[in-house]
């Protein structure tokens, strides 16, 4: 076994020689032909073997100049390095490869260019509207620069372009430049300008070999139109102040400068504001102020002449010639000096009355104060100044009138409509009151309208007032009473001259109309309930009072509820009630009976002298009702074919020689509204034994006084019981024929 393996390693290492041999020495470069370099840069050029374990390299330029760069040989590879790229490299470079007696060889082209800056935009000046201005284009550092080509560019708007085709003398970095002259105008604020350049070398990138530079135009204006405003005037008085306010157009906004010329021509400056103000000027400050606007691209001036003048010496009294001032008020009278600095004060009336005020005076014022204002004020003042040698006199007129508070509107009874009521508008403390006038006006409408004219025979405060009576009515309700006051002094300057009171009418109306609603009804069976209510119209709404009518006449009150509630009611609340609507303009009443009934009992039924009587005897059947009288008393026969209604005389029905027929069931029914009741008896006749019994005359005194006591003694118990019953009523003679 092992020498079968060691036949077939041997067998393969003998073909792996013979396949190695067979493998062709090669050589590669790269980058392949031809390689381009920017100058100041760092290229590698490799070149490599193929079919040699352990080649040889060397490097050699085609016309054998330096090689001008480092060479790294490891394995199958070796390297040429040029760092950094010059002009000196601009060769074809040849690597040679050795292997035994075997050489290769391979060439590379190495070409160079520079391009490595930014084009630069260059300005002759600032670019002014109007004035010419040239552009240059500039690339540094190009090369080959045959191969350059820039454009200039305004906007989208190609401007110039340019190539430089021209034979090249030397290899060298040159700087190549595009120059353009155009004059800005407004429109180009704001437009870009575009210096472009490229190097038509196909070979390199795109980014390589374009290049721009963009700059905004940044076009300026020369100031123009510079314009000086002064307030108030350049006509001054000593102690005035002014404004001045400069303006200018341009681009940038100038700036400005305000100075002032001197006698010498130099300018002294005084402020880099727009605005220059000059405060309590003096005869100095008179002469000519400039303006100058200035912007980098220019300036424009303007000059103002100011003039101050001396200031005169003038007196001016406040506020004014006349002043209307009201009695109790506080004024003040102040005198002013201009012109003056130092002036001495005197007051005085002109009638030379004590001032009756007081008078302080400090620098260039004095002050009279009359607090509080009397009749004693009521003068021509005169305030004389003195400055030096000067005096300057000034007067006032101080006129008092009284006009201090509003109307005041009183009425002489409340307001009810249909009653006469008297409104009285009254104005306290008037003067002067021969010029007063008062208006009395209800709504739009004019009541009356009165004029105090006449002699004031002294200076005082008088109180005026104007009457009227009218009749107020329900329409007159939510109408303005106003009473205006006009004082007619219209030569006065003072407020107001005119005074209003007011008062919003409410007419009361007095109640009416009471209405009575009683549920179910008037007249009610015993433990039942009712309501009644009470309605009234009146303005303000009227009050509702409940009450009860009592024997003697007077009112029991129960109840300030417009609804009155009788639970379970008893035969006591019958009776009168009554109902009262109350407001601040009257009472009105109405009146409700109210009948309490109770349903019949202790209803009796008697007969006399007995039930049991004799043939011809005289009996008396009598039916009465104990609680109420107001009953329905039906005496009545009972018999198979039918019942017999007798004839009673209050409840009481009399048989006169009773017969056997008379014999039998007697009954009596008591009814009213509420219910009835039922007593029944039986009457039982015995024949007569003998004729002289019959008229025997004991029996006939009997019967003589029966027929008259028993009606009597019947009369006596309905009296008696109607003197009990308050407020009833009696059906029994309502029914004197049913009986």
């Amino acid at each position: 076994m092992p020498r079968m393996m060691v036949v077939i390693f041997g067998t393969s290492r003998l073909l792996w020689m013979l396949f190695a041999a067979s493998q062709a020495f090669q050589i590669e470069i790269s980058p392949e032909s031809k390689l381009i370099a920017q100058i100041g840069d760092s290229v590698s050029l490799t070149c490599s073997t193929t079919g040699c374990d352990a080649p040889s390299f060397s490097w050699r330029t085609q016309i054998d100049s330096p090689l001008n760069g480092k060479v790294r040989s490891e394995g199958t590879k070796s390297t040429l390095t040029l760092s950094p790229v010059g002009f000196e490299n601009e060769h074809s470079y040849l690597c040679t490869a050795t292997c035994d007696s075997r050489k290769r060889e391979k060439g590379i082209q190495v070409e160079i260019f520079s391009f490595s800056k930014d084009p630069e935009i260059h300005l002759s000046g600032f670019l002014e509207v109007g004035k010419p201005v040239t552009v240059t284009c500039l690339v540094r550092d190009v090369y080959p620069f045959d191969r350059l080509e820039m454009d200039l560019l305004k906007g989208h708007h190609l401007v110039k372009n340019q190539e430089f085709l021209e034979d090249m003398d030397r290899k060298s970095l040159e700087t190549k430049s595009l120059e353009v002259t155009f004059t800005p105008v407004s429109e180009d604020i704001g437009k870009s300008l575009v210096c472009r350049a490229k190097l038509h070398i196909a070979e390199i990138d795109l980014m390589l070999k374009e290049r721009e530079t963009t700059e905004i135009l940044q076009v300026y204006i020369s100031p123009k139109n510079t314009v000086i405003s002064v307030n108030p005037s350049t006509m001054l008085q000593e102690g005035d102040s002014v404004t001045m306010t400069c303006s200018s157009d341009g681009l940038p906004a100038p700036e400005i400068l305000w100075s002032k010329k001197l006698e010498n021509g130099n300018l002294q400056p005084l402020s880099g504001n727009a605005t220059l103000t000059l405060i309590a000027m003096r005869m100095e400050d008179s002469g000519i102020y400039v303006c100058e606007a200035v912007n980098p691209v220019g300036g424009n001036r303007k000059e103002v002449e100011l003039i101050v003048q001396e200031e005169p010496f003038t007196v001016e009294i406040s506020p004014g010639s006349q002043i209307a001032a009201q009695i109790g008020d506080s004024v003040v009278l102040t005198c002013g000096v201009t012109g003056c600095e130092s002036p001495s004060f005197s007051w005085r009336t002109q009638i030379d009355s004590p001032l009756s005020g007081k008078v302080r005076s400090e620098g260039t014022k004095s002050t009279l104060t009359l607090s509080p204002v009397g009749f004693e004020n009521e003068h021509s003042y005169l305030c004389t100044a003195t400055c030096g040698h000067k005096k300057l006199e000034k007067g006032i007129q101080v006129e008092v009138y009284s006009f201090p508070r509003d109307p005041e509107i009183e009425m002489s009874d409340l307001l009810v409509d249909g009653n006469p009521v008297t409104v009285t508008c009254k104005v306290p403390n008037v003067y002067p009151f021969d010029r007063l006038e008062i208006e009395l006006l209800k709504g739009e409408s004019i009541m009356k309208n009165q004029e105090f004219f006449g002699d004031m025979d002294k200076q005082s405060l008088e109180t005026k007032s104007l009457e009227m009576t009218f009749i107020p009515t329900t329409e007159d309700t939510g109408k303005v009473l106003v009473c205006q006051a006009k004082l007619h002094i219209d030569e006065m300057e003072f407020e107001p001259k005119q005074r209003w009171g007011t008062q919003t009418l409410y007419v009361n109306v007095v109640p009416r109309n009471v209405t009575i609603l009683v549920s179910p009804s008037t007249i009610l069976e015993e433990g039942s309930s009712v309501n009644m209510t009470c309605f009234s119209d009146g303005f303000p709404t009227p009050k509702i009072l409940w009450s009860k009518q009592l024997h003697d006449g007077d009112l029991q009150p129960l109840s300030e509820n417009t609804t009155l509630t009788l639970i379970a009611t008893k035969m006591d609340d019958s009776g009168i009630y009554v109902c009262e609507g109350i407001n601040q303009a009257g009472i009105s009443r109405k009146e409700v009976e109210l009948i309490i009934q109770v349903a019949p009992k202790d209803i009796q039924l008697t007969v006399f002298p007995s039930e049991t009587v004799k043939e011809g005897d005289t009996v008396i059947i009598t039916c009465t009702c104990g609680n109420v009288p107001e009953t329905w008393i039906i005496l009545k026969k009972k018999a198979e074919i039918g019942d017999k209604l007798l004839k009673s005389i209050r409840g009481a029905y009399t048989i006169r020689k009773a017969q056997l027929e008379d014999a039998g069931v007697y009954e009596c029914e008591s009814k009213n509204e509420v219910g009835s009741q039922l007593r029944s008896l039986t009457l039982d006749v015995k024949g007569r034994e003998n004729a002289k019994d019959y008229f025997s005359p004991e029996l006939l005194v009997l019967y003589c006084a029966s027929s008259l006591i028993i009606p009597a003694i019947g009369m006596i118990i309905y009296f008696a019981r109607r003197a009990n019953m308050k407020g009833s009523y009696s059906l029994v003679e309502a029914q004197k024929s049913k009986v």
